[in-house]
């Protein structure tokens, strides 16, 4: 099965937030998203509402809603986000852990040190029916830690993975993230995968970790879409989320 691609559309957000106003629009980024073939779309609702807002949140449940398509609600264990998780109904609730100040997600949770803290959370989620998922670093030791959480998915942090591409840690990363997906599914989870993708490494996942059934990609797409456009940029991302090598856009 091929990878099912989930837009992350915080980077549309923030380019409107930058300007003030409704343009660009996440709503119809969206449908241009899932009208060119993704298969769901994903919002990581901070904290300091830089990007993605409560009212972005709300504004996409229903269209995603409408198609049957995935809407996942990214975010750390506020009181808030999960509040609107529950109420909403979300389908998918990747839990991230936050660092005060961070520019973006650099780490997953630490288990089982940090399983006190997430257990409650994601009960609550499974009551409402809502598929809980946490974000993870790549160590396979931490599957069996992270089964015993309730979660019913984890989303490999592949950061380290895309950083390592043309160095001599490559293959050593793409090894840890291999062994992940191979572990989580061992122990019955689900396994997605989330940060810094693009279409140089995204098909080497899609061809030799199958597994992996879920990729959220956001500021590649958005970035690539300055150049190809957005239709079909993201063609080409459900391409490479079968393992096609596709062309990218020269970035440098």
């Amino acid at each position: 099965m091929p990878i099912a691609l989930s837009v992350n559309l915080n980077k549309v957000a923030l380019l409107r937030n930058s300007r003030g106003g409704l343009n660009p629009s996440s709503r119809v980024a969206a449908k241009v998203c899932l009208d060119a073939g993704a298969s769901g779309i994903t919002l990581h609702w901070r904290q300091d509402n830089r990007h993605a807002r409560e009212s972005d949140v709300r504004d996409l449940r229903a269209p995603c809603a409408e198609r049957g398509v995935e809407f996942n609600l990214e975010g750390d264990l506020r009181e808030e986000l999960i509040a609107l998780a529950c109420e909403i109904r979300v389908d998918q609730c990747t839990l991230v852990p936050v660092t005060p100040g961070e520019v973006t997600s650099d780490h997953g949770f630490s288990l089982p040190r940090e399983a006190k803290a997430i257990v409650p959370t994601i009960a609550r989620l499974n009551d409402r029916g809502i598929r809980a998922s946490i974000f993870m670093d790549a160590n396979a030791e931490s599957m069996e830690e992270a089964a015993k959480t309730g979660a019913r998915r984890v989303e490999v942090y592949t950061g380290p993975y895309a950083e390592a591409q043309g160095t001599a840690r490559a293959e050593a990363e793409f090894g840890r993230v291999r062994a992940i997906a191979r572990a989580a599914a061992a122990c019955g989870l689900g396994v997605n995968a989330g940060h810094d993708l693009d279409l140089r490494n995204l098909p080497r996942l899609a061809r030799e970790v199958p597994e992996i059934r879920e990729a959220s990609i956001g500021h590649a797409i958005i970035a690539d879409a300055l150049y190809l456009g957005l239709t079909e940029t993201i063609r080409r991302y459900v391409a490479a989320c079968r393992g096609e090598v596709v062309e990218a856009p020269q970035t440098h």
